[in-house]
């Protein structure tokens, strides 16, 4: 790919090829193209006015809204990065982040951000920016492919997150890998009600303006306003992770989805078998997926028809990705265990400002190494045995216990800490927490829970605490998380 290798801006070309398609429905607010572009084009005018120009990195701190959907097209338009920050971060994770990412301005909704102090870098409330003068801007009618559009964060085996920079190349292709999975239909409308700062949202926003089509956009996940939805057939995509699943077929009970209804793409981590039972009793339509945040969305789908056939498979890579098995620096053959390496113009050139990290992950010739562990059946479909071996996957969220580890070691009378991962009939997984008291220290459960309340968001924190004299560790000193999860089992800790 060619750093001069260009494609018009989405939006302004949506808005040109078809002006009156409706681009976006949130809580009875009806925008087409054309509407939407106009409303950008004032945001952006604002934004100018405000000081924001091309080139400038901006951070978002915006739960899902129609003013969200606006102001991340209205970054674009002027030529910004944006970095997407989880709105359900802590304090001193946003810092970190504000701080590593180097943003000069940092766009908030007022009612939402926790940060009270003066933090180095210009804040924007929502109310400042629809109360701004206008100034004209010169448009970006081009993207350089190459040209990064994103940075989302993503946390690392260290305990310290990674931007992960996200070309304009790499959403164009994923959303391109992905038509050519799923298909295009006249009557496509997608229902976004993951988060916006996700990959899986962003990706979502990007692909209706590429392809032309509707989302119906929900502030956060309801299952009755979803169902209800799929039901009525205004709604034939929607992206969930499988605890988003559990809760809809609970709510569902005897009635059935509208036969517009073609796709519920799940990622997130793995499905249990009895859901994926319940959902062809149902003829729920899941397509199983593996991606990240570094592949810009997914890389590899299984569609239904390959649901109980190839039980617990993500499936293939999509057109413009590759995929192998790599174990000791050689390619392994089918059914053999090794990492997931992958490759494909979706996936991120690279961390944002981390070296070390780049030159151990990506390859001089696009590679990816996933950190993952899986295999490929003799057909070539992907099984998934370990997502990065610590990882824990809760309600769809990413949770490292390295990271976890470093908050609790923090405290003045830990001497360690271990945290692994127990299934949870809610969230699929939840962290809990092994750890060994310093001498001559006393510390409380609830007094560590407060602790943690104050540096990690909420899901994060471990749901269940656990004392002990010693972590289990082998001959090297690393800590043995499998006896931490048998510990789990011997003790009933649940």
């Amino acid at each position: 790919m060619h750093s001069t290798e260009v494609i018009p801006n989405w939006l302004v070309k949506r808005a040109s090829l078809t002006p009156n398609k409706i681009a976006i429905v949130f809580q009875g607010q009806v925008l087409t193209f054309q509407e939407l572009f106009v409303q950008v084009k004032c945001t952006s005018k604002r934004l100018t006015t405000l000081g924001i120009k091309k080139g400038d990195r901006v951070a978002t701190f915006l739960n899902n809204h129609i003013d969200t959907v606006i102001t991340l097209h209205s970054l674009q338009l002027i030529g910004c990065t944006t970095i997407l920050l989880n709105t359900r971060l802590s304090e001193q994770e946003l810092l970190f982040q504000l701080t590593d990412s180097g943003v000069k301005h940092l766009i908030v909704d007022q009612s939402i951000f926790p940060i009270k102090s003066k933090i180095g870098v210009q804040i924007i409330t929502k109310a400042e920016l629809e109360q701004a003068e206008e100034a004209e801007f010169p448009l970006v009618r081009e993207f350089t492919l190459t040209d990064i559009c994103t940075i989302l964060y993503t946390s690392g085996t260290t305990g310290f997150p990674k931007g992960v920079c996200q070309s304009y190349g790499n959403h164009w292709w994923s959303a391109i890998g992905s038509a050519l999975n799923l298909g295009l239909h006249d009557n496509d409308t997608w229902l976004l009600s993951v988060p916006l700062f996700h990959i899986s949202g962003f990706s979502i926003l990007i692909r209706s303006v590429i392809y032309g089509i509707p989302i119906i956009l929900h502030e956060k996940f309801d299952e009755k306003k979803i169902n209800d939805e799929l039901i009525s057939g205004r709604t034939t995509i929607i992206s969930v992770v499988s605890t988003m699943v559990s809760r809809l077929l609970e709510d569902l009970e005897n009635r059935n989805y509208h036969p517009n209804f073609r796709c519920m793409l799940l990622g997130g981590g793995p499905i249990s078998q009895s859901l994926l039972e319940k959902c062809k009793e149902k003829k729920i339509p899941i397509f199983q997926t593996y991606g990240m945040t570094e592949t810009a969305s997914q890389i590899v789908t299984l569609s239904p028809e390959y649901s109980m056939v190839k039980l617990g498979s993500a499936g293939k890579p999509l057109f413009p990705a590759q995929l192998k098995i790599i174990k000791d620096g050689m390619e392994l053959q089918a059914m053999e265990i090794g990492e997931i390496v992958v490759k494909g113009p979706n996936v991120t050139s690279g961390y944002y400002n981390r070296p070390t990290a780049n030159k151990e992950s990506f390859t001089s010739d696009g590679w990816f190494f996933t950190g993952d562990v899986g295999y490929l059946d003799k057909e070539g479909f992907l099984y998934v045995v370990d997502r990065r071996s610590d990882l824990i996957i809760s309600g769809g969220e990413n949770v490292y216990p390295a990271e976890i580890e470093n908050v609790i070691q923090s405290h003045k009378a830990i001497a360690e800490a271990a945290v692994t991962g127990i299934n949870d009939q809610q969230w699929g997984q939840v962290p809990i927490a092994f750890y060994v008291v310093k001498k001559g220290y006393q510390v409380s459960e609830v007094e560590l829970i407060s602790f943690c309340q104050q540096r990690l968001a909420k899901y994060k924190i471990p749901k269940k605490w656990r004392e002990v004299n010693e972590l289990p560790r082998n001959g090297s000193n690393k800590i043995l998380r499998r006896l931490l999860k048998q510990l789990v089992i011997d003790e009933r800790i649940d």
